[in-house]
């Protein structure tokens, strides 16, 4: 057999080509690898919509984190909000990428519209870590409750309270994110399979209060005869709603603030109509995320899940308890009325993955006296379900993706 000119040129440009591409593939890797040994580690924390209670929350438990040792003196932490602007979020994550990011934590604003901008990042040797929303980029790591069936076990609770029939408001999120798309679209798949339920008004809430409670009043106001409400975060405001109009109390679902758990267990409340079930977003997650991110640039855990489970957290009215102390405790999941402001989300804490916080972290972004940042337990990473559009590209859904998790169908469609 021979070798002839040509065929040998041919075999070295492939060589060539292979090593090419393998030095391509390696290249984020090697830069990675020579982060974790840095002695210092700049972090950009990212946020998009912010000026509501579960934002700041969530920012402020990165913050005390970056400031309790030996992260303090390991971690330049950068704040950055760009705002509800896509361009002004990409437009921030290219100067972090300029300026040398080690890592990113993030509320991206867009499952989407970033993806080119993140996918530079990594190249770049950049760990982008997106908490609560989610992008589609598959170099980024999600770490989020979204796959975890807010939409749809919320809403088969409120179709259970109301028994199967009835007109009811949604209160939406952001427009755009995948937080708001995914609760919205689990929740759809409950409510279309009752023909008794009549969504009569459907709204955006922006997840803050104050702008739920003007919403659900102009809803109120075309919809007096209202039955009940699934809302996403700010469903404190719903209920201010209803009793600013007048209205007798309705069976509402809604996520974690202080307020709408004291109002649940509120005996006159429940009197006059409320039932519902407190579940939804932790802000704990951001914290979840930004020490995900440590272990692995310190090279303390392997990075090999993208999409990381958050679990759903699931408190019925009459599983509410009050804490005494500055912490969520020997059960407890709510804190007395006149401790937190009404709007606080007391689920910014978690006992397990984030021990080193206290009320000073969530409320100021100040670290806990004596603490001092401890491992994640081994397990407490979780694979997420992939989701078209959620948190991934070229994916598919389970064949069960809205299954509920957390409560039975008590009536049938």
């Amino acid at each position: 057999m021979r070798n002839t000119k040509g065929q040998v040129s041919s075999r070295f440009a492939a060589l060539a080509t292979t090593l090419l591409v393998a030095a391509a593939i390696a290249a984020p890797m090697a830069a990675q690898a020579q982060a974790k040994k840095k002695d210092k580690y700049l972090i950009y924390l990212s946020l998009s919509y912010s000026g509501n209670s579960w934002q700041s929350e969530a920012a402020n438990v990165v913050k005390a984190l970056a400031k309790t040792p030996p992260y303090d003196k390991m971690v330049e932490l950068r704040e950055v909000i760009s705002g509800t602007e896509v361009a002004a979020q990409i437009s921030a994550y290219e100067s972090m990428i300029d300026a040398g990011a080690d890592g990113v934590v993030s509320f991206p604003i867009s499952p989407v519209a970033l993806n080119r901008t993140v996918k530079r990042g990594c190249d770049k040797g950049v760990l982008f870590f997106m908490y609560d929303a989610t992008v589609t980029e598959p170099c980024a790591y999600n770490v989020s409750y979204i796959t975890s069936g807010f939409g749809e076990n919320s809403a088969q609770a409120l179709v259970n309270a109301l028994g199967g029939k009835g007109k009811i408001f949604l209160s939406r999120g952001v427009p755009g994110n995948s937080v708001d798309k995914r609760h919205t679209d689990g929740a759809m798949s409950v409510f279309k399979k009752y023909p008794g339920i009549s969504v009569v008004s459907e709204y955006y809430s922006f997840w803050d209060d104050r702008s739920t409670q003007t919403e659900t009043a102009k809803a109120l106001a075309a919809h007096p005869d209202v039955d009940g409400i699934w809302a996403q975060a700010g469903e404190n405001g719903a209920i201010k709603a209803l009793q600013a109009a007048g209205k007798k109390l309705v069976p509402l679902t809604g996520e974690n603030s202080n307020g709408f758990r004291l109002a649940l267990a509120n005996k006159e409340f429940q009197a006059a109509g409320l039932k519902g079930v407190s579940a939804g977003s932790p802000p704990a997650q951001a914290g979840f995320a930004f020490k995900i991110l440590m272990e692995g640039l310190l090279g303390k855990r392997k990075l090999d899940i993208h999409n990381i489970e958050y679990p759903l957290p699931w408190v019925p009215a009459d599983q509410v308890k009050v804490c005494t102390g500055e912490k969520l405790e020997n059960g407890c999941n709510v804190f007395p009325d006149g401790k937190v402001p009404e709007s606080f989300v007391t689920e910014v804490f978690n006992p397990v993955l984030l021990p080193e916080l206290s009320l000073a972290s969530a409320l100021k972004g100040e670290p806990t006296a004596g603490a001092t940042i401890q491992a994640l337990p081994a397990d407490s990473v979780k694979q997420g379900a992939n989701e078209p559009g959620i948190n991934c590209q070229k994916c598919s859904p389970p064949v069960d993706l809205y299954k509920l998790t957390k409560i039975k169908a008590a009536v049938q469609p």
